[in-house]
């Protein structure tokens, strides 16, 4: 199988490339292009106007007989888009441009034409200083005498313009000096006043502030304040008041209260512990038949033995914070050996 791409091609021993015989083109043979529109143009027939950079398929020629500088010049054809007559233009290589040939007018083009008129007289003028010593004389003195009548027409025009202007250059600095200083007067009472209302404002945010304290402090002053205990157990060894309706005013602390009466209070009188503990009232005993009286010096030793044997700690006397009539613990344990020797 043969190769698809071949580069390389099989010549024969006996080839000869005289032989082959040529394709006789003509010269001017045409070519289709696509291009653009080098410049605005608008077209002769229809008024169509056709702006630069618009695409066409233009069909392009070698022009003949015109050369510059050994470069060949190009002719395009190119069709209106509205009436589809044909517009020609060709190269311009001496200006890097185009020219337009028929078919349609070149706009914007009043300045290219200036200049290219400016060119040609600047062009006809050294090409007649270059052979006529005497032309060249002539064009100084007229360049010369131009310029004297520009700078008198000049002066003239100062000299008008100063008689006509009055101006007060003076005048002028005052005014605006004034303007200036009423600025800033204006502008130092504008701070004044908002300097005066800020402290208006803070003034009387501070009477309401002192308004308000006032009544905060009348009001805490008229509630009643609460007992402060110092041990959650004090409630328990304080007196406290009652009014007549049976509310609860207040506890008042007593002068000195003993460690161990904070814990457990007194025994005896109407405290908060007053109901909890009974004293027990002695009794006078009768003898049951056929029970033996024990004589009354054998009670003492017993009552003596009991009290002996009650520890120190327990002969403290226990006194009621209430007012009432003190209780000494060891009279309890009398009482109470007492009634058992009576039983």
């Amino acid at each position: 199988m043969s190769e698809r791409k071949v580069l390389n091609k099989y010549y024969p021993p006996d080839f000869d490339p005289a032989k082959i015989p040529k394709l006789k083109l003509p010269k001017d043979r045409q070519y289709v292009v696509r291009l653009m529109a080098p410049f605005n143009m608008r077209c002769k027939t229809c008024g169509e106007y056709i702006y630069k950079g618009k695409k066409f398929n233009a069909r392009k020629e070698t022009v003949m007989n015109e050369l510059y500088m050994g470069l060949p010049i190009f002719r395009f054809y190119i069709k209106c888009t509205r009436c589809l007559a044909e517009i020609t233009f060709k190269t311009d290589p001496e200006n890097t441009d185009y020219a337009m040939e028929h078919g349609a007018t070149r706009n914007f083009q009043a300045e290219k034409l200036l200049e290219e008129e400016e060119k040609k007289i600047t062009k006809d003028r050294e090409e007649e200083e270059l052979n006529n010593p005497m032309k060249v004389l002539e064009n100084r003195t007229r360049d010369s005498k131009m310029e004297m009548e520009v700078l008198e027409n000049l002066q003239e025009l100062k000299e008008l313009n100063q008689r006509q202007a009055s101006v007060d250059f003076e005048g002028m600095l005052g005014t605006y000096k004034e303007l200036e200083q009423r600025t800033k007067e204006q502008e130092k009472e504008e701070d004044e006043r908002e300097t005066r209302e800020m402290l208006e404002r803070a003034l009387v945010k501070r009477l309401r502030d002192s308004d308000s304290d006032s009544d905060q402090e009348s009001a805490s002053s008229s509630r009643p304040k609460k007992p402060s205990t110092d041990r959650p157990t004090d409630i328990l060894t304080t007196d406290r008041l009652t009014d007549p309706q049976g509310l609860s005013v207040g506890g008042m602390m007593k002068a000195k209260v003993e460690s161990w009466e904070r814990s457990v209070g007194g025994l005896g009188g109407g405290g908060v512990l007053g109901t909890l503990v009974v004293r027990k009232k002695p009794t006078t005993s009768v003898p049951k038949p056929g029970t033996t009286v024990t004589p009354a010096g054998a009670n003492t030793q017993t009552v003596s033995k009991a009290a002996a044997t009650v520890p120190t700690e327990a002969t403290k006397p226990i006194t009621a914070q209430n007012g009432s009539s003190s209780l000494s613990l060891l009279g309890a344990y009398s009482d109470s050996d007492d009634s058992n020797n009576s039983e």
